[in-house]
């Protein structure tokens, strides 16, 4: 009989952490979140989410066994910024057992109504700030940083269960030599005719990091209010996030443009340390994963364009065009074979043209669902 119980003690905590290994066992695609990053992110005493939402765990279990989780969210932000009573879930996996997966929906379900909100959007964790979507194309290659991943049937289970398309999120593949390089041969022209308008672009200053932190964040909550989806990141938030970010930031793929001094827009690219943290057992960096993560980072052949956004009143003068300019002429410097620029929502029209219009691929493609209570 399958019993679904609330997380409240370390044990259950850790039991739900380290879940997904049982799941993925044999699965070669597989990357194991760390550990400590995990449990940091779901610790209501240390994690800024806390400060302001709520969340609760829960496991599935089929005697001692834990054979499925999932949490449910209440992001007030979200609430606040968008006037819709919506829950999310979140850190959604599950055996391959619909009974099982029917379980932990009901009990979200029934947890999202005792909250008084009227629908349930996910998977996602917190938010879209963090990562989101689940899986539905491209089961064929391993998920890169900060990207999710899930068995082919949790869509199944999800679309049974009552679930709707709520929005697509589409990753796209850039082979650096097969890129179009109309735009690297145009650059010179592009900046210079940008600053004659006295816009300029520069690489973060990571010597004066808080206060490029600064920037990025206001840019990041002013290009990004109208896209479906978001919430702004509180202080908190944005500094937690930046601190994670430093850890594995290459200076040479962070870009700012500034008009007269003033920050109006931003490219980031990362690393894909998902490279190194597929081969750590269990996300565990003790004993021997740290050594892994400090001698491997230099083999990594491919990033992650996370985010590359300008706002509004300074689109289309060309800032995008010099963005994907130095970072492929970066990525070529640096021996970097292959890029993913991910997430981009499906409606977003001038994205995904551009992306197109440089020969990138649409090789993956996540889903946000939604339910009505």
């Amino acid at each position: 009989m399958i019993t679904v119980k609330k997380v409240t003690t370390a044990k259950d905590l850790h039991s739900f952490i380290d879940f997904p290994h049982a799941v993925y066992k044999n699965d070669s695609n597989y990357v194991p979140e760390l550990f400590i990053a995990q449990r940091d992110l779901l610790d209501s005493k240390k994690h800024p989410f806390f400060k302001h939402s709520k969340l609760d765990m829960f496991l599935a279990m089929d005697g001692a066994k834990v054979v499925g989780r999932i949490a449910a969210i209440r992001n007030n932000n979200h609430i606040k910024y968008t006037n819709s009573k919506d829950g999310f879930f979140g850190f959604f996996d599950v055996v391959n057992d619909y009974k099982v997966a029917e379980k932990l929906f009901d009990t979200a379900k029934q947890w999202m109504k005792i909250e008084g909100l009227t629908s349930i959007i996910g998977p996602t964790n917190y938010s879209t700030n963090e990562t989101c979507g689940m899986l539905i194309n491209g089961f064929d290659s391993p998920p890169v940083v900060m990207m999710t991943y899930n068995k082919e049937y949790y869509p199944q289970f999800v679309e049974k269960y009552g679930f709707k398309k709520k929005m697509d999120l589409i990753a796209y593949n850039l082979n650096t030599n097969e890129l179009s390089d109309r735009t690297v041969v145009l650059l010179n022209r592009l900046e210079e005719r940008l600053k004659l308008k006295g816009i300029t672009i520069r690489k973060a200053n990571m010597k004066d990091f808080p206060s490029e932190v600064k920037k990025i964040k206001e840019i990041y909550n002013t290009a990004w209010e109208k896209n479906w989806g978001f919430v702004p990141m509180t202080d908190d938030e944005f500094k937690v996030m930046a601190k994670d970010m430093k850890m594995i930031l290459d200076a040479d793929f962070c870009y700012l443009a500034e008009h007269n001094g003033k920050a109006i827009g931003f490219s980031l690219s990362i690393p894909d340390m998902n490279q190194i943290f597929i081969t750590i057992k269990k996300g565990r960096l003790l004993p021997t994963g740290i050594f892994k993560l400090l001698f491997n980072k230099s083999k990594i052949n491919k990033v992650r364009v996370i985010t590359l956004g300008v706002i509004e009143g300074y689109r289309k003068m060309g800032i995008e065009s010099c963005f994907y300019a130095r970072n492929i002429i970066t990525a070529k410097k640096k021996n970097i074979t292959s890029a993913e620029a991910s997430w981009i929502l499906e409606s977003n029209e001038m994205m995904n043209k551009a992306m197109i219009n440089i020969n990138a691929d649409p090789y993956k493609k996540y889903r946000m669902y939604e339910l009505a209570l």
